[in-house]
């Protein structure tokens, strides 16, 4: 990445000085481009290029100084370096403008987009070095496994495929999401790209596969990375076009007969890319195949310290925006301008977009789990269940609130909302001790039955021995799930592993009570509640990431009316 850095005030000198010599000096333009080529040329400075001059009339100069290009046959267009795009002058030459810089990345880097990433950064926030970390880590536990299984000696072949584009009608794209996982391992945002990690003894080579440069394409779409810059951005070792690759493995695997390809067939990624291997595992024989995804999914559940810090400021952007919803909601709004607000104000903050579809249900509404549609006027004296999160720089949040619409809960509201409020406070002071999901799970049932039952909530004519079963009429969902770069993050992890410090979790206890409900006494029919949290485990106890957006209910009170 050193060899890209741009000194854009030494790039500003240089326009400067041009300026003062077309228009103190008076001489010529063309002049002027040649001084600037040879002051940069004695610079060594190879990531700028003149690429012409526009005036109020035709420009005589461009045919003189484009050819400039020839001169330095470093300076090439592919290379993705900064470039002085078009510098505008008047005709009496007094006033020279650079204008913006042009982009000739696949993707934002510090180069182009130093408001988002800083220097050594591939994706904002994460450093190159720190996704060869994960390459090399990824690569060492699959060795460990094939220690454990007498599987030494073999040539390890990973292959891991990035996100397609796909389009929500003819020409019509929907919003490009990358594959977590290949992003995980390679910083690369591009379509259409694959990881192939080679790995015999004790060492490994990374490569990847990108789309080549496509003037056409690119016209329409953006700019690619290309072949050619991919090592230096990416820091693999190796890089080839991605229509190459059923070749390249081809003749991968006729090299090390005694390998072990590791491919998730369970999920197809890319159709192609999955094809082409779905071919080779047809026509191979004597090969053993094993799914990289658990390994993965292993190593993004203990967030760095670098993830740790996205994931805060993700949530902390999802929590002022609910929070902004919260102070500005009333009656007879609808569900849809909470959903407008909460997007607007995620992605004013910093956020690219929402991590889900968010739920803003209100009323009886809260009790369809998943009510997406959003598309209801909230009645005065409704309560508000919001469930929303933001990706930040690929990271998630997931957050849920319940408020009331006027500002104040009913005595009923009241009740089951502090039924839900202390026993989503005792599951977060249990993650100090380190349980599995699955038993904080069974807490969860366990305090939302007595709680229940307590308040009044629950009738009278339940007998005792059915209190406990009737608390998944309450709450049929799970307390908790992993968060990371997925809301439902590393997915093959089980439930029933103690947490450790690193991971990220939500603790989201619920009741619901619908009309049908025959355990629940009739004041508290229709209401839905459920408070949900981003939580950090360490070793000095839980993180709430969500901690600035209010939950306790005298504090929504208090929002909600000012």
């Amino acid at each position: 990445m050193d060899m890209m850095i741009s000194n854009l005030q030494q790039q500003r000198q240089v326009t400067e000085q041009l300026r003062r010599e077309a228009g103190v000096k008076r001489i010529s333009v063309s002049q002027a481009v040649q001084d600037m080529i040879k002051f940069i040329s004695e610079h060594q400075r190879d990531d700028c290029l003149i690429v012409g001059f526009s005036s109020q009339k035709a420009n005589p100069f461009r045919e003189k100084t484009l050819p400039c290009r020839s001169k330095l046959p470093s300076w090439r267009h592919s290379r993705g370096k900064l470039i002085i795009r078009e510098i505008e002058t008047a005709s009496n030459l007094s006033s020279v403008n650079k204008k913006a810089v042009y982009q000739t990345f696949g993707q934002p880097t510090h180069l182009t987009h130093p408001h988002r990433l800083s220097k050594g950064e591939i994706v904002p926030g994460i450093q190159q070095e720190e996704l060869k970390l994960r390459r090399s880590r990824l690569v060492e536990s699959m060795r460990l496994f094939c220690s454990n299984n007498e599987l030494n000696g073999k040539t390890l072949i990973v292959v891991i495929p990035s996100s397609y584009k796909k389009y929500m009608t003819e020409k019509i794209p929907y919003v490009y999401r990358q594959n977590s996982d290949f992003l995980y391992l390679t910083g690369c945002m591009e379509p259409d790209s694959i990881l192939v990690l080679i790995s015999k003894n004790d060492s490994f080579e990374s490569v990847l596969c990108l789309r080549g440069r496509d003037p056409a394409s690119e016209l329409w779409d953006g700019p690619r990375t290309g072949i050619d810059q991919a090592v230096e951005l990416f820091g693999v070792d190796k890089s080839i076009a991605t229509n190459s690759f059923e070749d390249f493995a081809h003749h991968l695997m006729k090299q090390n007969r005694d390998c072990m390809i590791w491919y998730d067939f369970a999920n197809e990624i890319h159709p192609d890319i999955h094809k082409t291997m779905q071919k080779f595992a047809s026509q191979t024989k004597n090969k053993i195949w094993e799914s990289p995804r658990p390994f993965v999914h292993q190593l993004r559940l203990y967030k760095s310290k670098a993830e740790q810090k996205l994931m805060k400021k993700s949530c902390e952007i999802a929590s002022d925006a609910i929070k902004k919803a919260m102070r500005s909601s009333r009656p007879s709004i609808s569900e849809a301008a909470l959903q407008a607000q909460v997007d607007f104000e995620c992605r004013i903050n910093g956020a690219e977009y929402l991590a889900y579809p968010p739920v803003v249900a209100s009323g009886p509404r809260a009790n369809i789990i998943h009510y997406i549609n959003n598309d209801n006027i909230v009645n005065d004296g409704d309560l508000i269940l919001m469930d929303a999160g933001c990706e930040y720089h690929a990271y998630c949040s997931d957050i849920t609130r319940t408020w009331p619409i006027s500002g104040k809960f009913s005595p009923a509201q009241r009740t089951l909302y502090e039924v839900v409020y202390s026993v989503q406070t005792d599951l977060i002071k249990l993650c100090s001790k380190f349980p599995t999901l699955n038993q904080l799970y069974e807490v969860m049932g366990r305090l939302l039955a007595e709680r229940l039952k307590e308040s009044g909530v629950i009738s009278q004519k339940v007998p005792p021995d059915e209190i406990k079963k009737c608390v998944s009429q309450f709450c049929p969902h799970h307390v908790s799930h992993y968060l990371g770069m997925d809301v439902h993050d590393t997915s093959t992890v089980p439930r029933h592993i103690p947490l450790e410090p690193g991971m990220v979790l939500t603790v989201e206890p619920g009741v619901y009570v619908n009309y049908d409900n025959r355990y629940a006494n009739p004041e508290y029919h229709g209401i839905g509640i459920r408070i949900e949290d981003d939580v950090l485990i360490t070793h000095e106890g839980p993180v709430v990431l969500t901690e600035p957006c209010p939950k306790h209910p005298d504090e929504i009170e208090r929002l909600c009316c000012t």
